[in-house]
Formats: structure tokens, C-alpha cells, sequence
């Protein structure tokens, strides 16, 4: 009692805490009582203010009360947004700290978990993206409505706090203001928005993605539900705003932990928009990956087919596929490509951009890359070159045997978590070289980067 008693008077109280580094997701670490405190919005060598929100058994959550003894690497953060939502996590950070900073997760990664030979790898510095601002070509909004009033942005980190969001300072101008036109036409039209504490299905999430080639623009309204009074009709005024050319209903329902449902639905216009990469063409469903930042995608693929050093009698396997974009970009280097992919809608834009490209030798294949791929190999098809571009949670254990025993010759791997990958080259070095990792900043403002690592078999 005595204790519990002491800890909660302990939350009341302000603290003064030296802030010795940035923690993977960018807030500020120090310690406090022999534990280690995480401070959202401190910088190292700052001295600062801190209120403690929760205490754990080997740590405590505080928030930035204010700062004593500033960074010099501390600028402005940006005006008319608040420093609580998510996604600019490290805009309070000068940008070339930035960078630093993300290479400094892959070497803090690699220190963890020991992967063999790990102290001798090449990690080069961070590639900076062409635009530290508004580069984002896709914009995902939470809309909610509270006491009459219509919210449209995002939650707070670790929340249910939606933030309405006139202005994102990395969102992009076309896709900032269809966003706030959709939401007039929601609140004029009168549109059921879905309420989360009782269920009631309405308009749940708006996204607008523009593609930077053709600046054509996608939306997708997802409900829960099917039946919404008006939107077939707002559909139709949405294709009214510049640029728009296709609008999708995506149906999900409560159950469902994810953003995006099963079922997706077009309500008017084109079945796809159309971007390219190092002239090639890429149609784009709805629910099918691309590139967030289309600028510094070029850097990205780039770097990754240059680490490939592809021959014309090689069969690349490109694993996590998504739309094809690192298969049909190199499909002229090589014999012949053959693409993995779990989400139907990205298969059928795969395969459809391969026509759209005019190529002959790539094909693309709907499954799990855990068991397609041995199939593949059982099956007598030569695995020599292999480019994964996996998820956060990374490689599948299964997955990794079965690298192990194919052993392509030649393997390119694109994380976008240092942490998973780390774990991933424990295992792969057990046959692998890693010859090179670089990164390449594809979210400016953020603690998130791309990792572009060479394998060669030993």
C-alpha cells in the first residue's frame, strides 16, 4: 500500500531529466531512479522537464513538460499541427540529424542481435530524400463525429484521440485538399459516419492516393457496412474534384482490427490509376502496395537493382511483390521473372502491368512466399536471384529455411525495420555475406527508413 501510495504521488510531480539518445521510434531516452524514461519530443544533450504518465517494472513513460537546456539540432516544429499525432515523430530534429539517426537504428539493431560477421558490415549513410516535405502521394483519415462536429485526420500514437487535420505538413497539396473536399461533401450531403462506441455502421476511413506520373487521383471511402445512404451519390460529385478519375467503397466491419476490409467495390470511374517508375507504367487497385514517397522510390529500386548485378540467363524471384514494380523493372536484365504475392487485387495489377509494359518473360503468382517458393524449387525451376521486400514483422521463419536450403546465388533484401531485419540476418548469415546495407529515407520527419542490404552466398 505504502508504495502504490508513493508511485502515484511520484506521476504528480515534475522531474528534470538529461536526455542521453533517441529510442528506435525517436523519442528521447534518459533515466530516471536506475530506469530508463521515454520522453516523446526530447532530444539528446537537452536537459528537460518531465511528467510521469505511467511507471512500468523496468521503465516509465513521461511527457515533455517543457525544455531547459535546448539541442542545438532542435528547429520549428511545424505550425498548425500538433506535436501528438503521429507521423512527424522526429520533425522537431534538424534533417541531416535525421539521417544520422537512421543509420545509427541499423547499427543499434545489428549491436543487438550479433549477426555473424555484423561489426564488419559496410553500412553506408542514409540516402536523403529529394523533398523533406510534403512528399507523402497518399493520405489515410480517420473520420469520426462527435457531438455534431465532423473530425477527418489521424489518432494520436497508442490512442482513440483523432485529430482533425487541415494541414499535414509531409502530405502532398492535391491530396491534402481532395481530403478536406470530401469531408464538405460528407457533412453537406449528410453521410452516415460509423460510430466506434456503439457500432453503428457509416463512413469509416478516407483515402486518397494520387499517382505523381499521371496526378491522377484514387478514393476509396471505407465503410462499415455495405448499405450507406448517399454514397454512390457522393461518389458521383467526388469524380467532380480535380484530378479524381475512380472512386472504391472498401466494406469492413467491427470485428475487424485492420483499416481495410475484404471486399472492395468501385462506385465510378477507372478500375485503376496509372504512376511510373524509370519508364515503366504501374496501374494501381486500391488495396495494392506502392511506394509512399514516389520521388525518392526511384533511389530506392534503383539502388536495389544495382545490388541485384542481374545476368541475362538468371531467374529473379521477386518475393512480397505487390504491383511488380521491382520484377518488371528488371525484367530486361534477366531470363525471366517470376513474382510472389498474397493480395489478389496486386496480383491482377501485376500481371496487368506486365502487358501494360509489353514484357514477355515475368509472371505473377497469389500466394504465400513460404509455400510457393519450394514449391518452385521442387518443381525444377532455378532459383538464382531473389529480391524480398517483406513487411515490418520481416522474413518468415519458414520462409529462411527454405532460403537456406534454395540458396539463390544472388539475394537483395529491402527492410523497412532495422529490428526485424537484424533477427533475419542472424539466421541468413549462416550462408550469406552481407556485402552492404544502405539506407534510403523514404519518410522524411519520421523514425522509419528503407534498408537496402546485398547478400552473397559464402
Amino acid at each position: 500500500m505504502y508504495k502504490n501510495f508513493n508511485q502515484k504521488k511520484q506521476k504528480d510531480k515534475d522531474i528534470i531529466i538529461t536526455v542521453k539518445r533517441l529510442g528506435i521510434n525517436g523519442e528521447g531516452i534518459g533515466y530516471y531512479r536506475k530506469k530508463i524514461i521515454f520522453i516523446p519530443g526530447a532530444l539528446p544533450s537537452e536537459v528537460v522537464v518531465a511528467k510521469i504518465i505511467k511507471e512500468y517494472p523496468r521503465y516509465i513513460d513521461a511527457e515533455l513538460v517543457r525544455i531547459k537546456e535546448k539541442s542545438p539540432d532542435r528547429v520549428a516544429f511545424p505550425n498548425n499541427v500538433d506535436p501528438a499525432i503521429g507521423g512527424l515523430e522526429l520533425a522537431h530534429l534538424a534533417y541531416p540529424k535525421q539521417l544520422e539517426f537512421k543509420r545509427d537504428n541499423v547499427l543499434e539493431a545489428l549491436e543487438k542481435y550479433h549477426p555473424r560477421g555484423y561489426n564488419k558490415y559496410k553500412v553506408k549513410k542514409t540516402i536523403p530524400s529529394p523533398e523533406e516535405w510534403h512528399y507523402r502521394n497518399k493520405a489515410q483519415y480517420q473520420i469520426e463525429q462527435n457531438h455534431g462536429q465532423i473530425s477527418l485526420g489521424l489518432f494520436a500514437p497508442n490512442s482513440h484521440q483523432l485529430f482533425d487535420l487541415p494541414e499535414m505538413p509531409t502530405q502532398n497539396k492535391d491530396t491534402q485538399e481532395t481530403e478536406r473536399k470530401i469531408k464538405n461533401l460528407v457533412e453537406k450531403m449528410h453521410i452516415k459516419i460509423a460510430d466506434p462506441y456503439r457500432h453503428f455502421d457509416g463512413l469509416k476511413t478516407i483515402v486518397v492516393r494520387q499517382a505523381h506520373a499521371t496526378r491522377e487521383i484514387q478514393v476509396t471511402l471505407i465503410t462499415v457496412g455495405h448499405s450507406i445512404k448517399n454514397l454512390e451519390q457522393m461518389a458521383q460529385e467526388i469524380m467532380q474534384l480535380p484530378n479524381v478519375v475512380s472512386v472504391y467503397q472498401n466494406e469492413t466491419d467491427w470485428r475487424n482490427p485492420q483499416v481495410w476490409g475484404n471486399k472492395t467495390t468501385k462506385l465510378a470511374g477507372k478500375n485503376q490509376i496509372t504512376d511510373e517508375i524509370l519508364g515503366k507504367k504501374f496501374a494501381l487497385s486500391p488495396r495494392a502496395f506502392f511506394q509512399l514517397n514516389p520521388v525518392q522510390t526511384i533511389t530506392l529500386y534503383s539502388r536495389a537493382l544495382k545490388f541485384l548485378d542481374l545476368t541475362p540467363e538468371e531467374t529473379l524471384i521477386d518475393a512480397y511483390s505487390g504491383v511488380g514494380t521491382l520484377g518488371i523493372l528488371a525484367a530486361d536484365q534477366v531470363k525471366q521473372v517470376i513474382g510472389i504475392e498474397t493480395i489478389p487485387e496486386a496480383v491482377a495489377d501485376a500481371n496487368h502491368n506486365v502487358e501494360l509494359n509489353h514484357i514477355k518473360n515475368a509472371n505473377y503468382i497469389q500466394g504465400s512466399v513460404e509455400k510457393i517458393l519450394p514449391e518452385l524449387a521442387n518443381n525444377g525451376v532455378p532459383i538464382d536471384a531473389l529480391i524480398v521486400d517483406p513487411p515490418r514483422t520481416g522474413l518468415a521463419k519458414s520462409l529462411i529455411k527454405t532460403l537456406l536450403k534454395v540458396k539463390p546465388k544472388t539475394f537483395v533484401y529491402i527492410s523497412c525495420n532495422p529490428s526485424t531485419l537484424a533477427q533475419d540476418l542472424v539466421l541468413l548469415s549462416e550462408a550469406y555475406n552481407v556485402r552492404l546495407i544502405e539506407n534510403v529515407d523514404m519518410l522524411p520527419q519520421t523514425p522509419r527508413c528503407e534498408c537496402v542490404v546485398k547478400l552473397t552466398l559464402r
